[in-house]
């Protein structure tokens, strides 16, 4: 990075500077990424940096500024680095602890939502969201659906701190139940939800060592589902008729190459219908939908 004095440094010259630094390392959207590094570190605007790029930048921001640069460079993820990552237009913590929000999981929450705003019904809607992480799935749907009864679970004690943190922050944390268990393992069979949303570990595990060196910092437990990535999808579908009423939903993520296996194993299971995978915005299969039947 450069190396002229931070008093002298204004903030459209560390813009660029940072800019250079993330592409010769090899890292996408570089603009992208000194963007959000600038306007966190630095506090200020996106416009800023461009409409009031004459303004000098701090001695202690622009310490920051290098130390988050220098943590980046080494592939730690940015969202890590800032401590929170964007998901369906709210702010959420993040650590190493949970996965980092992926725009994929926002269809899942669109879906969720559009299935249950506006449903006439004689009692709130009760949804279980299989493995939290940092509680976005469950924080959003509470938020979203301002009257239903919400229950989050984790296998992992720090991921349900992170989502505890995050309920709270978004003024929810008296609406969510928050439990640790290994799927819906710790679920008696007497309790029956309207929808069951999961984001369960589908990349393969023999996938690891091509993939982006980001990943490496995420929670492996979170990531990998076995060494064809089906194993706890597998595990949840076996599962999921018994946590659901008759006519509730299931909405899974899934991995791009498991539309088929998913779709055909909800049809062998002989308790749900209306089956569909639903894309993503790249045209991949991402969303499974499937409901109990009635009757």
């Amino acid at each position: 990075m450069s190396v002229r004095p931070a008093s002298k440094m204004t903030i459209l010259a560390l813009y660029h500077d940072l800019v250079r630094c993330l592409s010769a390392a090899g890292i996408m959207d570089a603009e992208v990424e000194a963007t959000l590094l600038l306007t966190h570190v630095v506090e200020c605007r996106r416009s800023d940096i461009f409409i009031n790029g004459s303004r000098l930048v701090a001695d202690a921001q622009y310490d920051a500024v290098r130390r988050a640069l220098a943590r980046r460079l080494t592939r730690e993820p940015l969202a890590y680095i800032l401590g929170e990552q964007e998901f369906y237009g709210r702010a959420f913590a993040v650590n190493p602890a949970v996965l980092i929000p992926r725009p994929e999981t926002e269809l899942l929450v669109e879906r969720a939502v559009a299935a249950l705003r506006g449903k006439e019904r004689q009692a709130p809607p009760r949804i279980l969201d299989l493995g939290s992480g940092s509680g976005i799935i469950a924080i959003t749907l509470a938020l979203e659906l301002p009257d239903a009864v919400v229950v989050g679970l984790d296998l992992s004690l720090a991921a349900l701190q992170v989502a505890q943190a995050n309920a709270s922050r978004h003024g929810v944390g008296d609406r969510i139940h928050w439990l640790n268990s290994n799927w819906g393992g710790g679920l008696g069979d007497g309790l029956a939800f309207d929808l069951l949303a999961a984001n369960p570990p589908y990349v393969a595990q023999q996938m690891a060592a091509s993939l982006q060196p980001e990943l490496a910092a995420e929670p492996a437990l979170a990531l990998y589902g076995g060494d064809d990535g089906r194993m706890e999808i597998d595990r949840i579908m076996a599962d999921c008729a018994r946590l659901l009423c008759p006519g509730g939903l299931l909405l899974m993520e899934i991995g791009f190459d498991q539309g088929e296996h998913v779709a055909a194993r909800m049809h062998a299971l002989g308790h749900f219908d209306q089956v569909v995978v639903h894309e993503d915005y790249a045209g991949l299969p991402r969303i499974l939908q499937a409901r109990r039947r009635v009757g």
